[in-house]
């Protein structure tokens, strides 16, 4: 008996060094390109012609529609994809905002000097605690210190980065030696965003913005296959696009005055904070007086409207929002001046769009409208990391995807 037992111990240890082995093969050994393309809507692709893009998506993974978070602004649903946080919970609740306990505010690109702006563990940190190296050529906040960490090897922004640029350096992080080799890269592409704003989505300007990085894109994927190891492509955005008519603009200069309260942007919703020493039944008048003022024009969102969006008022997100609806903006004084934005509330317009394809995902799948929340967990499931904090996305519309 004792032989039989030793031999099967001995074929009981190899068959699990064998399964231990192939798990790596799968997950510990893979290496994902996360790429960002702002402001490109979920029907960009066929509405504008992106060819390559398409070929991606038909010999990967599709999802019809990618669901952004609440505001569908640029910079709240970078860092809820990278983070897998709700606004609410990474703290970046708009592209600018006010901190009525810090007394003081955000802008876009603030968290360089101030990381304390920020909650979350971001994927590149992630990574990096597990033993991966990270790379950013751009990602909104990616240059800030999370966790007091930054990725491996990043970029401070510049707008004035050639895009080329940024593919080639992708490569080139991915050419490194194995010990100094990334393998989580991320990387950011604003111009779709850019010409939707000026020109608006149906305008030209913007599908030629969309054939330039469709072709980027294309370029990316066939240099990205002629390297040796598993490298997975995955195109985000993070929202979409509608079209604005100036003539319908709201002057924010028009509205009700009260100089107990600050006004915080312009856009499609406007954040405004009650001054110290306001009280509760002063800010109740102020939405009632701002209320009778809409005429249609916009809303001042109910409590009960922001518990939907997942949007309390926790002294960043505003005492009273107004929120309008496309074609509709808000501007400081006048006429806006571009044709083109986002950051309504939840509509097919701001829907984003979701692209993944490598050897963790099937090929030729189109799956129903996913949550950016999930790309989170769903990225760290495909480098074989593990989540090591309470996140938002629990990665449920997105295993579908996954081979």
């Amino acid at each position: 008996m004792k032989p039989i037992l030793s031999f099967l111990l001995l074929a009981l240890l190899i068959y699990g060094s064998f399964s231990h082995a192939k798990d790596d093969r799968n997950s510990a050994n893979n290496t994902v390109v996360l790429v960002s393309l702002d402001g490109f809507r979920w029907d960009y692709i066929e509405k504008h012609g992106a060819e390559n893009l398409a070929a991606i998506a038909k010999s990967g993974v599709r999802a019809t529609k990618m669901r952004p978070v609440y505001p569908t602004k640029t910079f709240p649903n970078h860092i809820s994809i990278i983070t897998g946080l709700l606004p609410i919970n990474h703290g970046v609740v708009d592209n600018r905002f006010c901190d009525t306990q810090r007394n003081e505010c955000y802008s876009m690109g603030k968290g360089k000097d101030d990381s304390t702006w920020f909650n979350g563990i971001p994927l590149w940190n992630l990574a990096s605690m597990q033993g991966l190296k990270s790379a950013a050529y751009f990602w909104p906040e990616s240059d800030a210190r999370f966790n007091g960490m930054l990725p491996n090897y990043f970029y401070h922004y510049s707008k004035h980065s050639n895009y080329q640029n940024r593919v080639d350096q992708i490569i080139q992080w991915l050419t490194l030696p194995a010990a100094q080799r990334p393998q989580l890269v991320v990387s950011y592409f604003s111009l779709v965003d850019s010409m939707g704003h000026e020109y608006g989505p149906d305008a030209e300007q913007t599908k030629q913005a969309v054939k330039e990085v469709d072709v980027l894109m294309g370029q990316l994927q066939q240099r990205l296959n002629e390297l040796e190891q598993n490298v997975n492509l995955v195109i985000v955005s993070d929202h979409g696009m509608s079209t604005v008519e100036p003539n319908q603009s709201i002057a924010i200069s028009s509205l009700p005055k009260d100089d107990k309260f600050m006004v915080k942007n312009t856009g499609p919703r406007v954040l405004i904070y009650a001054n110290k020493g306001t009280t509760k039944a002063e800010i109740t008048a102020y939405k009632q007086h701002l209320t009778k003022a809409a005429k249609g024009r916009y809303t001042v969102l109910s409590d009960e409207q922001r518990k939907l969006y997942h949007y309390a008022n926790n002294g960043r997100t505003g005492d009273i929002i107004l929120q309008t609806t496309a074609p509709r903006s808000f501007a400081d004084t006048g006429k806006v001046s571009y044709l083109g934005t986002h950051g309504y509330a939840y509509s097919e317009d701001m829907a984003a769009t979701f692209i993944a394809n490598g050897p963790a995902f099937k090929n030729s799948l189109v799956i129903d409208e996913v949550n950016n929340l999930d790309v989170y967990p769903l990225i760290a499931k495909v480098l074989g990391i593990k989540v090591l904090n309470a996140i938002d996305g629990d990665g449920a519309t997105l295993w579908p995807a996954l081979n």
